[in-house]
């Protein structure tokens, strides 16, 4: 597109705001755009709508705007440094911002400042970008998306149907650049929390290989699973972002020490004769997913094969329940690691979700947690030896429609059963892209994955599928709308016989040194107890052993 038709373009949209970052960056470079107009454009809009919204924690209107005075003095005197110079992007509330709150929507951090910079928020201000704001979210990433008693900030609210879910952690990141707040969000993702987000709000979700992007600087939910991650409104925005914070960091001892590819080389080929698999296990016998978005899926697929790509179908041995087991198990005992202390000298600061997590895990022997990292060896080897047959593969993430926020039970099954969990257990790269919309109005999606390290043929697939469809094209329309009465959640199983008894579990808590131990908590210790029973009950009765020390020197394995 030529400037002038650029300018043609976004002079016809709505605003500014609704424009790509390739679009706008092609007009601040030319000296046609300010960057501080495209900053006023972004405030003057959360300004208006974000109230309703609560995609924003915390906005920085002098900041921002002081740093996009600066852009322009630096545009004009001919220092542009790239595509997001001038950018308006956010962050979800976990990473580290140096003199400003980091809360992670938790009352235990909720006054917290930080003394650094999270060195992706870093690598993004040093390409020219400008910080906005900081991002609505679950918990330290742990619930299903609805207010809990104690929580400090209301939840985000859809910006296509505030009555409907927004999916979650990364909840508030997909608002702001759904409804046109942000150009860029920065996410995390533990089971999905960049890729679901993006979901429910038609963007593009890219949770890249464990160990591209660093991850020094951000509140962690679980060590081995959390990847940070762009979502953006295109495939070539996210591109121009993982361009800008992709590589190793000494910071981040998990940061893989490999070329940083050019992102943006092989975005424009096509998939005329690459190899894509096709795992159909996760739509046809594991979850019964909603017909509208098992249909969505199969025509992207089968867009993809008139665009020239060859189809294949593909399988993996495990279920997106295995898989999810595996995410809960491991990743509730290392998110314990993490609050252990707050857990007992301030629960009573938790919302309810992230106690009970806390409390499940306690749940958890060492024996147990063993156990569970042997299957997720086991689980990463047949994970990557189906995709590494490929040149990329796609498959099902969410396989429900948006619920009500208000529909726990929906909620949950949203969550739980989406396909996502998958490539956070196997560490692949793995993105969301909008396969339309349902009858509802609201977006549906798919999974495009990729061998380890290989993210741009992750996207190279995503902006053919993209060219080829509409659906990049929408805006959402920031609907008012009331949900019906709320549905309950169902009562968690507390059935097992494996479960500690009250008493049993009364003593561990008083061993840890728990603060104001009172009967409540232990009787909520004691039902969270039974629910990882449950769980353990689930893992294999005999696993191999040899490979134990590879998988404390070896993440992610490496394709063959």
């Amino acid at each position: 597109m030529t400037i002038a038709q650029t300018e043609q373009s976004i002079s016809d949209s709505t605003s500014l705001t609704h424009a790509s970052i390739a679009e706008t960056a092609s007009l601040i470079a030319a000296r046609k755009l300010s960057p501080v107009e495209l900053m006023q454009a972004h405030l003057d809009r959360i300004a208006a709508v974000d109230g309703k919204l609560f995609s924003f924690i915390t906005v920085l209107p002098e900041q921002a705007l002081a740093q996009a005075r600066e852009a322009e003095r630096e545009v004009m005197a001919g220092n542009y440094r790239g595509p997001l110079h001038g950018i308006p992007y956010s962050l979800k509330d976990n990473y580290f911002t140096k003199g400003i709150r980091t809360s992670a929507a938790s009352r235990v951090l909720w006054d917290f400042v930080p003394d650094s910079d999270a060195t992706l928020h870093a690598r993004l201000a040093n390409a020219g970008g400008i910080l906005i704001g900081k991002n609505n979210t679950w918990e330290f990433g742990t619930g299903t998306g609805e207010g809990q008693p104690g929580l400090p900030f209301p939840i985000a609210r859809s910006a296509w149907n505030s009555a409907y879910f927004t999916a979650g952690s990364s909840s508030g990141t997909g608002v702001a650049v759904g409804a046109c707040l942000a150009m860029l969000g920065m996410g995390s993702d533990t089971g999905g929390s960049v890729r679901a987000p993006a979901a429910a709000h038609g963007l593009f979700g890219l949770k890249p290989t464990y160990g591209r992007l660093s991850r020094a600087g951000i509140l962690p939910n679980s060590l081995t699973f959390d990847a940070a991650g762009p979502l953006t409104r295109t495939v070539r925005d996210g591109a121009i972002a993982m361009q800008a914070i992709a590589g190793h960091d000494p910071l981040d001892p998990t940061t893989a020490d490999v070329a940083v590819p050019d992102y943006l080389a092989d975005i424009g080929k096509g998939v005329k004769g690459m190899r894509i698999g096709f795992i159909r296990r996760f739509h046809e016998r594991d979850v019964t997913g909603d017909a509208e978005v098992v249909a969505a899926l199969e025509a992207a697929v089968e867009v993809l094969r008139d665009l020239g790509a060859e189809i294949v179908d593909i399988d993996v041995p495990y279920s997106i329940q295995d898989y999810r087991l595996m995410v809960s198990l491991i990743g509730q005992s290392e998110a314990l690691s993490y609050h252990e202390e707050d857990f007992r000298e301030r629960h009573h600061l938790m919302g309810p979700a992230l106690r009970d997590k806390c409390l499940r895990s306690i749940a958890v022997s060492a024996l147990d947690l063993v156990k569970a990292t042997r299957w997720r060896r086991q689980m990463m080897a047949a994970t990557d030896a189906a995709i590494a047959s490929c040149d990329a593969v796609v498959c099902a993430g969410g396989l429900h429609k948006l619920p009500f926020h208000n529909d726990e039970p929906g909620r949950i099954a949203y969550m739980m059963g989406s396909a996502t969990c998958v490539f956070n257990v196997s560490g692949h790269p793995a993105a969301a892209i909008c396969t339309g919309f349902d009858s509802n109005g609201l977006p549906m999606s798919m999974q495009i994955v990729g061998k380890y390290f290989d993210e741009p043929a992750v996207l190279r697939v995503a902006a053919a599928y993209e060219a080829a469809t509409p659906w990049h094209k929408r805006r959402a329309p920031l609907i008012e709308q009331e949900p019906p009465p709320p549905v309950p959640a169902p009562a968690p199983d507390i059935s097992s016989p494996a479960a500690p008894s009250r008493t049993e579990f009364a003593g561990i808590l008083a061993r840890m040194g728990v603060s104001a131990l009172d009967d409540a908590l232990i009787d909520r210790a004691t039902m969270m107890a039974a629910a990882a029973a449950g769980q353990l009950a689930r893992l294999p009765a005999s696993l191999p052993r040899e490979l134990d020390g590879a998988h404390v020197l070896s993440f992610p394995l490496k394709s063959a």
